[in-house]
């Protein structure tokens, strides 16, 4: 009787198969909705062939059934807070941070936030050194974008400061300077350039953050009282007793 059993779901299956080509007119939803069935295995695949015949008929349907039967709401709420409360950590550089927030809007996948909250979380978690970084390559509007275009260049922001402290080996051994031909001038190149001045500007902003830090420190230190010099009693220099 087994060997029977394995038959017919051979059969079912290669039948299942064959009922995924597209015909003329499919959505996309619906060839999902036709395809999900193949990618289940173990717990998930029994789950949903207990699921009463015709029970599902749309892809948003099966969709958010699966979730809710594998994805827990308090674990769906536990990552969605970890987007809305995403910050930098100390010392992280912009493309580690940007990764690890990508990192976490992909592990909840049915976040449901908008793009524009999403662009407002991760620039509202930045330290403030990353925000001049960023206002200072967009020219001071970056919260003017649209949610798209925001994206898009803080990705685009993450992937030039990857260079900034580990300049490519490869540039490393070529000159600064390249070799135009017109009349004789030697230019530099546009991406060299750019680099240069990003890393440039990066330096001066975390000197400046450490400056910063300095001088608190320096404030908060107690300041040791001067004694004047003990023949003139002059505070410009001092004498030695």
């Amino acid at each position: 009787m087994g060997w029977k059993v394995k038959i017919h779901m051979r059969i079912k299956e290669f039948e299942d198969v064959c009922n995924t080509f597209q015909e003329e007119g499919t959505t996309i939803k619906l060839m999902r909705l036709k395809l999900f069935p193949f990618t289940l295995k173990d717990k998930a695949k029994i789950w949903l062939n207990s699921l009463r015949p015709r029970s599902i008929r749309t892809w948003t349907e099966l969709q958010a059934d699966f979730l809710k039967k594998f994805f827990p709401t308090h674990r769906t709420n536990g990552l969605k807070r970890q987007i809305s409360n995403f910050s930098a950590r100390e010392n992280e550089k912009f493309y580690e941070c940007w990764e690890r927030y990508m990192e976490t809007i992909n592990a909840c996948p049915h976040h449901s936030f908008d793009t524009w909250l999403l662009v407002s979380y991760f620039y509202d978690g930045m330290s403030s050194s990353m925000k001049q970084i960023l206002e200072t390559m967009c020219g001071g509007d970056f919260m003017r974008k649209n949610p798209e275009e925001a994206m898009d260049f803080l990705s685009y922001v993450s992937e030039v400061s990857r260079g900034w402290d580990e300049p490519n080996n490869r540039e490393m051994g070529k000159s600064p300077v390249q070799q135009m031909s017109r009349g004789g001038m030697y230019n530099l190149s546009e991406d060299m350039e750019m680099k240069a001045k990003v890393a440039a500007m990066a330096r001066k902003i975390e000197e400046m953050e450490l400056r910063k830090v300095h001088k608190v420190q320096a404030i908060s230190e107690p300041q040791q009282q001067a004694n004047p010099c003990s023949i003139c009693q002059s505070f410009e220099h001092m004498v030695e007793e």
